[in-house]
């Protein structure tokens, strides 16, 4: 595991939360993402009579003080800087595929890091109101994120699980408003709507930053425990939730 970062921001003030529209492959230059996301939204569209839209990835920039970190879920084999930021890792496909580092994907939280293909970004950033105590809660989050298969539904939202989960599920369990986040106009973000959904099943009671909630994917049960160390277990912050539209 990669450099986990650390996020101490102490004595700073100000803080924004950016998030980043990328079209579904922007600058894949083989274009294999591109088409295979153009072959899954057209079967999509075709399955729920409508027209076709353009998918979207998502990404984070957060501001603490002086402190820059960027969050993404991306393929382990996209990047090989060491100090990148990774904080946990999960299966693409079939957890059996998870053995080859071609079939992972990992999720960073990268100080002074870089969202590639920015240059591609539609209508963005999208600046999400936030304060400090929110921005740290969610920089603190990061490495509890559910790290279940990717492109499935192992938690039964009725969405795949995806790297627009990873958005949603940090900016809803750490108190931000979802509830005016589009994609840009004319797409969608397959994956956001799960992300809100497992956020929402949070346990009511107070959890301290130090411990983690886990969920049972087979029970729908949270449990709290230690810290975990290596793979990512989630964790809820005290808030109040606000579902974002569906129709992502």
């Amino acid at each position: 595991m990669a450099d986990r970062s650390s996020i101490d921001a102490s004595g700073t003030g100000d803080a924004t939360v950016a998030l980043y529209w990328l079209p579904l492959g922007a600058g894949d230059t083989t274009n294999c993402v591109r088409f295979n996301g153009r072959l899954f939204e057209a079967l999509v569209a075709s399955h729920q009579r409508r027209q076709r839209r353009d998918l979207y990835h998502s990404a984070l920039e957060i501001c603490l003080g002086t402190a820059r970190f960027v969050i993404e879920m991306t393929p382990v084999w996209g990047n090989a800087d060491p100090c990148r930021g990774v904080v946990a890792e999960g299966a693409v496909g079939l957890p059996i595929l998870r053995r080859s580092r071609f079939f992972r994907y990992e999720i960073r939280r990268w100080r002074n890091g870089v969202i590639p293909d920015t240059d591609f970004a539609v209508a963005s950033p999208v600046h999400v109101p936030t304060d400090s105590a929110r921005a740290q809660a969610l920089l603190e989050l990061v490495p509890y994120f559910p790290t279940v298969t990717w492109g499935r539904d192992e938690l039964g939202t009725a969405d795949m699980w995806n790297s627009n989960s990873l958005i949603a599920w940090l900016l809803a369990c750490s108190a931000h408003n979802t509830g005016t986040i589009e994609p840009p106009a004319g797409g969608r973000a397959p994956g956001w709507r799960a992300g809100l959904v497992v956020a929402a099943r949070r346990p009511r009671d107070t959890v301290s930053m130090d411990q983690s909630s886990t969920r049972s994917a087979s029970t729908g049960q949270w449990s709290l425990g230690n810290r975990p160390r290596g793979r990512s277990r989630p964790i809820h912050a005290a808030a109040t939730l606000t579902p974002g539209p569906v129709r992502m």
